[in-house]
């Protein structure tokens, strides 16, 4: 099991950067892929970007290639979202995930909710003109 803690989250000026951070707790958070998702008010919750446990391979939604960029520290148990270029469609609550990542996720990305079995609480973001 793994437990996941979102930070980094805030109000932003269009064109500005955020740096979101997940935690993950557990000795064995390299061995899950991880992912980033957003819920913006009123919308489906939708995948935004992953990464595999060793981080060889990552995949963006076609909305933030090209602005965001997804990492991981496995020695710190740690994966980042670094958010650049944001505009106010970005908006919403920003929210990490795991699944076993040596199995099906081992060099594929999961792309769908039901690929993830832990999530964190989520962290706010908003992007104002």
């Amino acid at each position: 099991q793994v437990q996941l803690v979102e930070s980094g989250g805030g109000l932003v000026q269009a064109g500005g950067s955020l740096r979101l951070s997940c935690a993950a707790s557990g000795r064995t958070f390299s061995t899950y892929a991880m992912g980033w998702f957003r819920q913006a008010p009123g919308k489906e919750r939708e995948f935004v970007c992953g990464i595999t446990w060793n981080g060889a391979t990552t995949y963006y939604a076609d909305s933030v290639k090209g602005r965001f960029i997804v990492s991981r520290d496995n020695t710190k148990n740690t994966t980042d979202l670094q958010l650049n270029s944001l505009q106010p469609e970005d908006t919403a609550v920003y929210y990490c995930a795991a699944t076993w990542g040596l199995g099906r996720f081992m060099t594929y990305v999961g792309r769908s909710r039901s690929d993830y079995g832990y999530w964190g609480q989520g962290t706010q973001v908003t992007v104002s003109l």
